[in-house]
């Protein structure tokens, strides 16, 4: 399986020796138990709203989506399927206070960052690889997927994900609030997830690959000198 929304997250930011990628530092959710993470491909783990995410805005609603927005005079070139805001927009604008406080942030570079933490995240959660989850997730959200890991461990099962392409990934909102910042990203992703008994034989998912949508909220305090984003929350969408 390479800034962030809306309240403010619990625990304090960790060291996450993965933190310069490109310029970008690299260093969701209602579920129903333990259960469900057993029988349930990764997304679906990533149900519960955890840290401060908002109600996302439907598809298409978001005003200003541009293709290389000028921000204080510096040209952002967008990539394909990963599209910047309009800095004129609402949303431009509320990510105008987060370049206007971290001229560490750059919202191209961000979206590439973000993308990179999405494999490594999802590859990791199937691999059972607490020590990356630890550094690039929130305490609380690292908490869950530690709990999930640890009973489909004790049922000897295992979770197979591949990613075959990120299709799409945008910036879908952002906030800053007091000294935290947070911004959802709009995954659109080629998976294939299945979980897997001892034996090898699927429990839950197919081989064939799905085209899945998640919406990953990634925060940061701007006066701490850790430069890592966090997933804080994250769910399908």
């Amino acid at each position: 399986m390479n800034q962030f929304l809306l309240k403010k997250s619990e625990g304090a930011v960790q060291a996450n020796a993965l933190q310069n990628f490109g310029g970008f530092p690299i260093t969701l959710i209602l579920f129903a138990g333990i259960a469900i993470f057993l029988g349930l491909r990764l997304r679906s783990i990533l149900g519960r709203r955890v840290g401060f995410e908002k109600p996302p805005v439907p598809p298409g609603q978001m005003p200003g989506f541009g293709n290389g927005p000028i921000i204080e005079g510096r040209a952002f070139p967008a990539q394909p399927g990963r599209p910047v805001p309009d800095p004129r927009s609402a949303l431009g604008e509320r990510l105008m206070q987060i370049v206007n406080r971290d001229p560490n942030f750059d919202p191209p570079k961000f979206l590439t960052g973000a993308e990179t933490a999405f494999r490594m995240i999802v590859t990791a959660f199937a691999a059972g690889d607490r020590a990356t989850l630890k550094s690039l997730l929130s305490e609380s959200v690292y908490q869950t997927f530690e709990s999930a890991i640890a009973a489909r461990e004790a049922a000897n099962e295992r979770h197979r994900t591949e990613i075959k392409a990120i299709l799409s990934a945008t910036i879908d909102d952002a906030e800053l609030i007091g000294d935290q910042a947070a911004i959802i990203v709009r995954f659109t992703s080629d998976q294939v997830n299945l979980t897997l008994d001892a034996a090898g034989n699927p429990l839950v998912g197919t081989e064939a690959v799905t085209e899945l949508t998640d919406l990953w909220t990634f925060e940061r305090n701007l006066k701490s000198k850790d430069l890592t984003w966090r997933l804080a929350a994250a769910r399908s969408g």
